[in-house]
């Protein structure tokens, strides 16, 4: 017995002889409102009307106090400062010291308060 000869897995398609030209679009008036746009709704994009008052975050404090686990906390701020604390006593330390470093931080006090101090 001679062994079955298998069609091939892949079909060949046929390649056209040369380049063709894309479908071009019918022409269309460039005038009037885009198509899908509701009568009487702005389609200029607006500024956004929250605008900041200049006011940014410069400190952060981060306690994580889950249910029956030791406390954690971290302090950081913009002028370099970084603390971390672990259990109860030292959290409620690192809360008072960061609430402390409000008065002392260098990013946070104008020269004018320099001056006078």
């Amino acid at each position: 017995m001679s062994a079955r000869r298998h069609p091939p897995l892949k079909s060949i398609t046929h390649t056209p002889d040369g380049p063709q030209d894309a479908p071009q679009p019918v022409d269309t008036p460039a005038v009037g409102d885009p198509k899908g746009v509701a009568e009487g709704v702005p389609t200029a994009v607006r500024p956004d009307p929250q605008t900041g008052d200049g006011r940014y975050p410069i400190a952060w404090l981060t306690i994580s106090a889950p249910y029956r686990t030791v406390p954690t906390a971290n302090s950081w701020c913009a002028c370099g400062r970084d603390r971390d604390a672990t259990g109860d006593a030292d959290v409620w330390a690192l809360i008072a010291d960061h609430e402390a470093h409000r008065d002392t931080c260098p990013l946070r006090t104008t020269q004018e308060g320099k001056a006078t101090a």
